[in-house]
């Protein structure tokens, strides 16, 4: 697998994202990352295969089978590519507009494809949602708080292991792998 440890990066986008994708991956080679690009690679590129969904497929597909960690995913809103990429098994995306947000997506929901949106995100603002994306696992900056990780990653392997028939047929519950304190915490002042 290719892993954002050895600095290692899926991306992919359409069109619409085209302009986003470039400026983040300029960004990214910059800081010695070595990306591998599934999506326009041109803005003369005008080939169907390279709509907002088959973009979203094919990255997902690649997190699916393991072959990558991450990855970085643009269109125009953000939405489209990730709800395609979400449609593959072992994806967990999110659409994001702002560092914290990104921030978040990593640290509480363990996000491995990270979409953004080129109608809606600047350039420069690209850049630090990647940095902040990238420089971060789940749980990093809540050590404070107890139990963010085990509550956390205990969402993320019940969703992993969810199947929408067994949820039916069980009264629409969802079986427990676990639980943990539903608790809201304050960060200590240093």
């Amino acid at each position: 697998m290719k892993t954002i440890k050895d600095k290692q990066l899926l991306v992919g986008a359409d069109f619409a994202g085209f302009p986003l994708k470039e400026a983040v991956v300029a960004h990214l080679k910059a800081k010695g990352w070595t990306i591998t690009d599934v999506g326009v690679k041109s803005p003369d590129d005008n080939d169907t295969d390279l709509m907002f969904h088959r973009i979203g497929l094919r990255v997902g597909s690649l997190i699916a089978e393991g072959e990558f960690e991450r990855a970085l995913v643009f269109c125009g809103t953000g939405m489209g590519i990730h709800i395609a990429a979400s449609k593959c098994p072992h994806v967990h995306a999110g659409v994001v507009e702002s560092v914290p947000a990104a921030l978040r997506a990593i640290t509480g929901n363990g996000v491995n494809v990270l979409a953004m949106g080129a109608f809606y995100v600047a350039p420069q603002m690209g850049c630090d949602i990647a940095d902040a994306y990238l420089g971060a696992q789940l749980g990093s900056g809540y050590e404070w708080w107890h139990n963010f990780y085990e509550f956390h990653k205990l969402a993320i392997d019940e969703l992993e292991a969810f199947d929408y028939e067994t949820y039916k047929k069980n009264g629409f519950k969802l079986r427990h792998l676990g639980d943990y304190d539903l608790k809201l915490e304050t960060k200590p002042e240093d």
